[in-house]
């Protein structure tokens, strides 16, 4: 009787025993094909993290950055893509290049910072700068969309550079995307007031010579503060008309603002109805 009993336990412990074992190897088998899956799309960010400048403590923000909903659309295993990261990076970029603005420029009004940030930070402002980088080498792409040359669109280009600084900044702080943003942008502010975007004084002789055929003149109207804080207010006048009226810390800088708020005026106004040109001058 014995015997028999314990015949049946051995009997009955093999089949209670095989599930456990199966699942086991299933789980084994779909932890392999996981991390196969994963191991064909590793990329070496470190070539990156040297452009960047930032050896990142957290490298799955970098992967997340670099990686276009295209790509983690056709995985077997989930993984994050950028856009979340592009919509802070967004934010981040904003506040640093603002920031720059105005200890750049700290005469320019609210109106004229905004839509010269929103000129840097534009999709083609980025994708050039993300270009020179090399950024697009480093992007993870859906088959199609790598076919259909991904790595070199604006859009992509521009929106992974954000998500690239939103990286940075959660991994860093603000400190260090504020340096990057710093370097990586450094030269388009110097090319802006290069290329003359800021020479409203150019731009203003030029309509007044085609709208009026006659050129601007500027004259101090007032100059107030300490001589170490001095405040200048300018004129700019075109045949004896005021137009336009700033106040900077230097002439220059006022009259460059005059410049600009005449231009501004001079552009949109009707002459004809103004009596200063007829038809024919128009």
């Amino acid at each position: 009787m014995i015997a028999t009993l314990s015949n049946r336990r051995d009997n009955n412990s093999g089949p209670s025993e095989a599930p456990a074992q199966e699942l086991a190897r299933a789980d084994t088998d779909a932890g392999r094909r996981a991390a196969s899956e994963a191991g064909k799309h590793a990329i070496d960010l470190s070539g990156l993290e040297d452009i960047l400048g930032h050896r990142f403590r957290k490298r799955a923000l970098l992967e997340a950055a670099v990686t276009h909903r295209s790509f983690a659309n056709e995985q077997a295993v989930p993984c994050t893509d950028n856009e979340r990261l592009e919509f802070l990076g967004d934010a981040v970029l904003d506040l640093a290049v603002g920031h720059m603005l105005m200890d750049v420029h700290p005469d320019l009004s609210e109106g004229r910072l905004s839509v010269t940030r929103a000129q840097i930070v534009s999709e083609k402002g980025l994708s050039e700068i993300a270009y020179g980088l090399g950024l697009g080498t480093y992007l993870r792409l859906g088959k199609g969309e790598r076919r259909s040359g991904g790595q070199n669109k604006a859009s992509i280009l521009a929106d992974s550079l954000e998500a690239v600084i939103a990286a940075v900044y959660l991994d860093g702080g603000f400190d260090a995307a504020w340096k990057l943003v710093a370097r990586l942008f450094a030269r388009t502010l110097e090319e802006v007031e290069i290329s003359g975007f800021y020479d409203h004084k150019t731009r203003l002789q030029e309509l007044a010579q085609a709208r009026l055929k006659s050129t601007p003149a500027y004259r101090v109207v007032d100059e107030t503060g300490p001589d170490h804080a001095k405040l200048f207010e300018v004129v700019a006048e075109i045949d004896g008309r005021e137009w336009g009226r700033a106040i900077g810390s230097s002439k220059k800088r006022a009259e460059q603002m005059a410049a600009a708020n005449a231009a501004f005026l001079l552009s949109g106004a009707n002459l004809e109805a103004m009596g200063l040109v007829d038809n024919e001058a128009e």
